[in-house]
């Protein structure tokens, strides 16, 4: 097939395309605006395959979606592309809004036209694959799992805008016809992941010997999916699963914050210890919690491991050691984005 894959040089985006030229055949168009956190340098490696192409586009532009659309003509469409670091929606929600909502119905209304175009035996295989989360979800208390017939309740001005973006997803299917799947996947870790997010921001302040700001008492409690078994589940998606249908997507790890922040301190102190001779742990330091937060995410992810044959391959204590090292292995990925606009600077306090 030729995917046409959004998002491409974000964190997800990254390992997809890189999965999908490694270990199959398709060609990959990548549309990606390059945002702050979108970095064509993940992909440099791969830039010149025969099977790869990349597109700069504003997906809040409906005459640049639709001359994408018209001019790759897909076989199937890819949609990760999204902002979605909770603490910039907090501080900043128009973005959001902008790229998750309209830029949303921007492809999906593109997607449609390219759809009713193509002859029969194309539309039969056709797919429009609509990437989202499992905070549209809200809140779980102690105990219980997400389905796929959980509720949605969002919370913040991203998990807000990523239900939209699923609502408007499904109403084009039951409405329009375009055959649409739906994933929600629990929070991703693994390689090239931007430096705000919390693994990658405890690893490079580790590095940096600056304090390590864990949310509240860190007691908030997360599944945590390796991104390359998520880069699996979603092409598991497009080929076997059904249009209409929604598949969970989670890694069967769930830790509490400040757990994971005390394994990845462990990891270090191993491999890379401090020069003082103390823990990293001594950097641990409790912040203000952010507006809103909730408790707890845990996907149950049993339909599409009964359906599709998807599972996570390996464990966090394997993977999380594995990603520490990748992060002393690459310091000059994330040196260059320290280098830029973004300098680990506390987001979304509410202010």
């Amino acid at each position: 097939m030729k995917i046409l894959v959004t998002g491409g040089c974000g964190f997800i985006g990254t390992n997809l395309v890189r999965h999908l030229l490694a270990d199959t055949d398709h060609d990959v168009v990548n549309l990606d605006k390059l945002t702050y956190a979108g970095n064509p340098h993940s992909l440099a490696d791969v830039a010149d395959s025969p099977r790869y192409s990349f597109v700069q586009a504003d997906l809040a532009d409906p005459v640049v979606v639709a001359e994408v659309m018209q001019t790759v003509a897909p076989d199937a469409v890819m949609h990760l592309a999204a902002e979605s670091h909770v603490d910039r929606s907090i501080d900043g929600p128009s973005e959001f809004i902008q790229t998750n909502v309209v830029g949303t119905f921007n492809l999906l209304d593109s997607s449609l036209r390219h759809y009713n175009q193509l002859p029969a035996e194309r539309r039969e295989t056709f797919r429009f694959l609509h990437v989202s989360t499992d905070e549209v979800y809200g809140s779980l208390g102690d105990t219980g799992m997400f389905t796929e017939t959980t509720r949605y309740d969002p919370h913040s001005p991203y998990s807000a805008t990523k239900a939209a973006s699923d609502h408007l997803a499904r109403a084009w299917k039951t409405t329009y016809g375009l055959p649409v799947l739906i994933t929600n996947c629990s929070n991703n870790y693994g390689p090239y992941h931007f430096p705000e997010k919390l693994i990658p921001l405890m690893i490079i302040k580790c590095l940096s010997e600056e304090p390590l700001p864990v949310y509240g008492k860190g007691l908030n409690v997360r599944d945590w999916l390796y991104v390359e078994d998520h880069a699996r589940a979603l092409v598991t998606v497009l080929t076997r699963g059904t249009p209409g249908e929604t598949y969970n997507v989670g890694g069967n790890s769930e830790r509490r914050n400040i757990d994971l922040v005390n394994a990845i301190v462990g990891i270090l102190d191993e491999i890379r210890p401090r020069e003082n001779g103390k823990s990293y742990s001594d950097l641990i330091t409790y912040v203000k919690d952010r507006p809103g937060h909730d408790f707890r995410y845990a996907i149950d992810s049993s339909k599409i491991q009964k359906e599709l044959g998807w599972k996570p391959q390996r464990t966090l204590e394997e993977r999380l050691r594995e990603t520490v090292q990748w992060y002393l292995d690459n310091e000059s990925w994330w040196r260059d984005i320290l280098d830029g606009k973004y300098q680990m600077q506390r987001l979304g306090v509410g202010e």
